[in-house]
């Protein structure tokens, strides 16, 4: 298996890679460097080809983020403490482009023998430079606000490949879209009424689809439910005739091409996908038989991941595809789908710094500098994300059972509880695991913590700059000449 794993990380290595900076640097050199060139967009560290561990024969995709035997966690063969020493002593966002790449061919795999848009879900990581990459890849976006949209546009998403969400649309908004000629889900009746006006001071027939919302019961967390009856989200299908109707009533404004739907997030079981899949293409069925040319079926995204780190094999992008391969061709459809999490979510950490640690007689606490502010999963949904040490610990570090807390000023504030790790030594690095979705896209400055930067280990093993940190002048920027 390491074997194997080597072999990847050569593959797509450049032979100019032998002539470049290796690891290990001279650690002095470098720190200057980088002093002297604060602003550098690309570092000189480079991967190291020969000491990437093996992945757990279990996991569905190689992983970029591993522990090798000596005891240090790589990234690509780049060992994550290097970066930790190199860059801005803050927390900060460190991400795999290849591992990117990997999750977007595996659906494109998955997708072979389909007509279908792969719309990645921008509010996972509205990242620029990574938005960038997934549309060389050939991605198209998926967009639930007008900010969104101009994102999407400004890194040059193809219009025709975007899909405009959202219970909320606004009309300015909506008048983009339809000047843009993205797809526009119908999510009630007070929604359609603005796709109408938005059309008509575009002077552009908008392309819709409409949201039902189809009672499927996706079984994660509630907060992360859409598609069962008391979401806020998509129409009744009781009320689909009215619908129906009302798109007749306005052939100059609206054309209406798919179907769609959505069930929720970080969902495990691809039966879900198939049951909605089944009530939606009954759907088309019936809304076709009115005369309508539906050639598109949207069965949102939502695809889980391991974030406990234990080896399951979860369902990969294939299982899902192939659970509705059959429908999709037996209708002749278009296939969009929305994945997130499952193309960013396991391709970054958030690395810390160990401030210190205390007891308070009953609970340990490893205390570092990052917090709520920076990732809020945990707090928001008191959701599990896999935490570890980035370097080995002393001899004689103990094993105890720490909640991981940052230094905001909430009880809310951690990204771990209960989690058995060896004490660590102060200043140590520290990583929260599958940290690419929900996690920056969601920071905050809360307690007036900066956004942190983020970086992400390129093709050929560097590492690039790819946002900077926000700084306390960036907030007084708000307030100037007020």
């Amino acid at each position: 298996m390491a074997t194997a794993a080597h072999s990847h990380l050569v593959s797509h290595t450049p032979s100019s890679l032998c002539k470049s900076l290796r690891y290990p640097p001279n650690l002095f050199s470098l720190k200057s460097i980088l002093a002297i060139k604060p602003t550098s967009r690309t570092f000189s560290l480079r991967a190291l080809l020969s000491t990437t561990a093996s992945e757990p024969e279990t996991q569905k995709f190689q992983h970029c983020f591993t522990k090798s035997d000596d005891g240090f966690l790589y990234c690509e063969g780049l060992r994550v403490q290097d970066v930790v020493d190199f860059v801005e002593r803050r927390p900060f966002y460190l991400y795999s482009k290849p591992q990117i790449t990997r999750n977007v061919e595996a659906y494109k795999d998955a997708l072979e023998g389909l007509s279908s848009i792969i719309g990645y879900a921008i509010k996972a990581n509205n990242n620029l430079k990574i938005l960038e990459h997934l549309r060389h890849l050939g991605c198209g976006a998926v967009l639930v606000s007008g900010n969104e949209l101009k994102l999407a546009l400004h890194a040059g998403f193809d219009p025709t490949k975007c899909i405009f969400n959202g219970n909320g649309k606004l009309l300015e908004d909506l008048v983009l879209a339809a000047e843009a000629g993205v797809f526009v889900n119908v999510d009630s009746e007070f929604d359609l009424e603005n796709i109408v006006a938005a059309a008509r001071i575009a002077g552009k027939k908008v392309n819709v689809l409409l949201r039902i919302n189809p009672d499927v019961d996706p079984q994660v967390h509630p907060y992360v439910a859409t598609g069962n009856k008391n979401s806020k989200f998509g129409i009744r299908n009781e009320k689909l005739q009215w619908f129906l109707d009302a798109v007749k009533s306005h052939p100059n404004e609206l054309k209406l091409v798919g179907a769609h739907c959505h069930l929720g997030s970080t969902i495990t079981k691809v039966d879900i996908f198939r049951d909605a899949a089944v009530l939606m293409v009954n759907y088309i069925d019936e809304i076709r038989a009115q005369g309508f040319q539906i050639d598109y079926l949207n069965i949102g995204g939502g695809l889980g991941i391991d974030y406990h780190h234990t080896g399951a094999i979860l369902p990969a992008p294939r299982d899902l595809i192939d659970t509705v391969r059959e429908l999709v061709l037996s209708r002749n459809l278009n296939l969009i789908i929305e994945p997130g999490r499952s193309l960013i979510a396991n391709t970054c950490c958030l690395v810390n710094r160990v401030t210190g640690v205390k007891t308070n007689g009953t609970k340990n606490f490893i205390v570092i500098d990052g917090s709520m502010a920076e990732l809020i999963r945990p707090s928001l949904y008191d959701a599990y994300q896999h935490i570890e040490l980035v370097s080995p610990p002393p001899s004689d570090a103990e094993v105890s059972t720490f909640d991981v807390v940052g230094p905001v000023c909430e009880s809310a504030d951690f990204l771990g509880k209960d989690r058995k790790l060896p004490t660590p030594s102060r200043g140590a690095g520290l990583v929260v695991h599958d940290a690419g979705a929900y996690c920056m896209s969601m920071a905050s400055t809360y307690n007036l913590k900066m956004r942190p930067p983020e970086y992400w280990v390129e093709d050929d093993g560097s590492v690039s700059k790819i946002r900077h940190a926000e700084t306390f002048e960036d907030h007084l920027k708000f307030f100037k000449d007020l």
